[in-house]
Order: C-alpha cells, then structure tokens, then sequence
C-alpha cells in the first residue's frame, strides 16, 4: 500500500490518510479481503504518531470499508460506502466543485479535471 502526506496540505493528517486509502478502495488498488500493512508499520512509513494512523483506520472502519482486529491487523470489508443520500453526496460534491471555483478555475478547467479523476476510477460495473 503506497501513501503519501503532504505538509502543505491543510487536511489533518489522518484525513489524508483516510483519503489516500479511500482512492485505494475505489481505484481497487486494495480490494475486498486485502489486508492493510500493520498501524506501525504505516506510522513508522509517513513519519506520523501511531494515534493519527490508528485514528485514520478507525473513521474507515466507522464508514465500514475496513475490519479492524486487535492483534491481526486491519483488512478491506467493502468498497461501497453505504448510508449515504443522493443528497449528502451531492453537497459533498458541490462543496468540491465550489472549492475549484473559489480557487479561480474556469468551468472548462473543472470539467477537465473531474473527467481525468474519473478515468482513474474503474466502471462500477467492471
């Protein structure tokens, strides 16, 4: 599992934990039954305090992505997020694209870029 934290980003650490491993799930780097690498490990890898990563792994646990087990490390249980309205995401979505706008992207430049992140991701149906 390859993740990267970026100091200059503004996201608390553990949530960009969370996001990276979250683009794993979705992009199926990690699929359903992968184990993820030990929170030791992972802290010791990004150079973070052990409570950020075990933090990380227990918000992906609440949202039911990961089972995590004391004393066996965690492993993928899902790669679907449930519980969530169109609604809820569609806020999440426009707070995004409001987020792009208010950095000074032109719509075409937004288009663009919301067309390239979807390339990354794998059909749902495939």
């Amino acid at each position: 599992m390859y993740i990267t934290i970026d100091e200059r980003d503004r996201r608390p650490i553990y949530r960009q934990v969370v996001d990276e491993i979250k683009g794993l799930i979705a992009r199926r780097e990690l699929e359903e039954g992968s184990s993820l690498p030990p929170l030791r490990q992972v802290a010791a890898d990004l150079g973070v305090n052990l409570n950020t990563i075990a933090f990380a792994y227990r918000q992906l646990q609440k949202e039911g992505l990961i089972k995590v087990r004391h004393g066996s490390g965690a492993i993928v249980t899902s790669r679907v997020v449930s519980g969530r309205s169109d609604e809820q995401l569609r806020v999440q979505l426009r707070t995004a694209l409001t987020q792009l706008a208010l950095a000074g992207l032109k719509h075409s430049e937004i288009k663009a870029m919301v067309n390239e992140e979807l390339n990354i991701l794998p059909s749902p149906q495939g």
